[in-house]
């Protein structure tokens, strides 16, 4: 995808306090709807489509990928409840939320990968990755527009900041006594990011009007801007942003990617490249930070690190952190509630032409989980191409690997000298993505998308003496983990008091110059057509017969 030009040119520079993001940059912006990304069943993708999550949901409404309903839903459970019913499946779009007349609701928006792979124009999961480790390294910096033409600042709210008037919270499970906001963007721009700009999820609770906890991951990019300016005077000014642009609300997710996207690197301008032109942003109104223009609904304010404040209530009277629950987490457990710093909201921005959409993230759903994984898998791709670039072939997070748990790498040994490195892989991705808990490195006879071909493989390709690595024990790992938390013993479960037991990597990769000794055999599907034999209607209903392993191994024929 190019930069779309038209003759109607706006051209906007991008500098923060004499200090560009990326590098010097004058673009010129389509205003127009004239160039087609892709054409999908007749649907063109246009620039419109990917410019914001509204233009999003128009395409896939033409597109027959969009299921919506009229009818009242309730944020307090209904909606996850309703998401998790329909886990993987199509989008959904409530128009009616309760308690929120101004607002729509979304979720299951990454669901599908097939269909985020169309609107971008990707042909398939192997493609995409080595698009997206390519626009990690290749950004397009964001571009400041007036508020005039940004279209989150239709409305500008700054008193009666009740943050739970105005932005939808939710309830996951009924183990949780309090609701969450855990679908807004943390955007730090400029000198706060040295120089770059951030963009990642952050979960909140406004229990004091325009006051919200504000938790983040420790050792994350917003974790590190924090620990930075922890003992300054002054509020670390920020904007959390709702119903972003897909490509930003995609790169949002990626965590724990720093050695290819460290600090001060342009996330901003990676979303970018993902969609092909720039991000747009707009100054906030009340404070010195930045916003995406293209969003839907932004909450303005400042930071305070000293000021942490329980969760919830209920570990608040218990003056207890680490034991009541709170906000499911990405490892497939309960999340607990912490103390967190506190975020004051100064002011409120929304659309107007439009009602806001706020995206409703379930979390350890495949929504959640493919947008943590999708750019995760590029970073890891891009990772071992820079320790030695060729023998990467592809990275798949499987959804049972949850979010930041694990990865399966496919690796391609050219010649002898190259035997070893997938074990540099190995020990490599699991210290430079905190927490990791299973690597396993595959060749390219296995198919890495379909866990019964890799189980096989681990049952028949692995020495337990010598393929399995454990490298970094005693490291930092996540405590999200439950079983990361029991190192903690009778200590309260804090990053401070839990340790990593190292994480584990498994060679099942062949011996080089043993491929025969390990040949599978290939059965003659490309020279049959069944067609010879059987009706359509007769193959199609015998193919909805098959399940599991059999389903990758009549498409390779192994």
């Amino acid at each position: 995808m190019k930069i779309l030009t038209i003759p109607r040119p706006v051209c906007y520079g991008l500098t923060f306090k004499n200090r560009m993001i990326g590098s010097m940059v004058v673009l010129c912006i389509n205003q127009g709807n004239s160039m087609a990304i892709s054409t999908i069943n007749g649907v063109e993708t246009k620039a419109e489509h990917i410019r914001s999550v509204r233009g999003m949901l128009d395409w896939l409404r033409a597109t027959g990928d969009l299921l919506e309903t009229d009818v009242p839903v309730n944020p307090d459970l209904e909606i996850t409840g309703v998401q998790k019913h329909l886990d993987g499946s199509f989008p959904i779009l409530f128009k009616n939320v309760k308690g929120y007349p101004h607002l729509e609701c979304v979720t299951n928006l990454f669901a599908k990968m097939d269909i985020i792979e169309r609107l971008f124009g990707w042909s398939g999961p192997q493609e995409r990755t080595r698009k997206l480790a390519h626009a990690l390294t290749h950004p397009i910096p964001p571009v400041e527009v007036p508020s005039a033409d940004a279209p989150c600042q239709e409305t500008v709210i700054t008193d009666a900041l009740n943050v739970n008037k105005w932005v939808m919270a939710i309830r996951h499970t009924a183990l949780e006594s309090e609701l969450t906001i855990g679908s807004g963007n943390s955007v730090v721009v400029g000198e706060y990011f040295h120089g770059g700009s951030h963009i990642g999820y952050n979960r909140m609770n406004a229990r004091w009007g325009n006051v919200c906890t504000f938790q983040s991951a420790p050792g994350s990019h917003m974790w590190q801007i924090i620990t930075e300016h922890y003992k300054d005077e002054k509020p670390i000014p920020l904007t959390m942003c709702f119903g972003l642009p897909p490509a930003a609300t995609l790169i949002a997710g990626g965590g724990f990617d720093y050695v290819v996207l460290p600090r001060g690197g342009d996330e901003l301008g990676v979303a970018g490249a993902v969609q092909g032109f720039p991000i747009r942003v707009v100054k906030a109104k009340t404070v010195d930070a930045w916003a995406v223009a293209d969003c839907d609904l932004v909450l303005e304010g400042v930071l305070y690190p000293r000021d942490k404040r329980y969760e919830t209530r209920e570990a608040e009277e218990a003056d207890t952190q680490g034991r009541f629950p709170f906000h499911p987490e990405w490892a497939g457990y309960m999340g607990k509630a912490y103390k967190a710093p506190t975020f004051h909201v100064t002011g409120i921005t929304m659309r107007r032409s439009r009602k806001p959409i706020i995206y409703a993230l379930g979390v350890h759903m495949l929504d959640c989980n493919n947008i943590d994984t999708t750019v995760r898998e590029s970073a890891i791709f891009e990772l071992c191409e820079r320790l030695q670039p060729g023998i990467i072939q592809d990275v798949n997070i499987p959804y049972c690997m949850t979010d930041w748990g694990g990865c399966i790498i496919q690796v391609k040994k050219r010649n002898k000298i190259e035997e070893g490195w997938q074990r540099n892989f190995l020990a490599a991705i699991l210290a430079c993505n905190q927490g990791m808990r299973l690597a396993i490195a595959v060749d390219t006879d296995v198919d890495i998308y379909s866990m019964d071909d890799v189980m096989w493989t681990l049952t028949t390709r692995v020495n337990p003496h010598t393929d399995i690595l454990n490298p970094i024990p005693g490291g930092i790992g996540q405590t999200f983990q439950p079983q990361e938390r029991l190192t903690a013993g009778d200590k309260e479960w804090t990053a401070s008091n839990t340790r990593f037991e190292g994480g584990m990597g498994i060679d099942a990769t062949l011996p080089f110059g043993y491929e025969k000794d390990f040949q599978r055999p290939v059965y003659p599907i490309e020279k049959i057509d069944l067609g010879k034999w059987f009706a359509s209607k007769d193959i199609e209903r015998a193919k909805a017969q098959m399940r599991g392993w059999v389903e990758s191994l009549a498409r390779t024929g192994r």
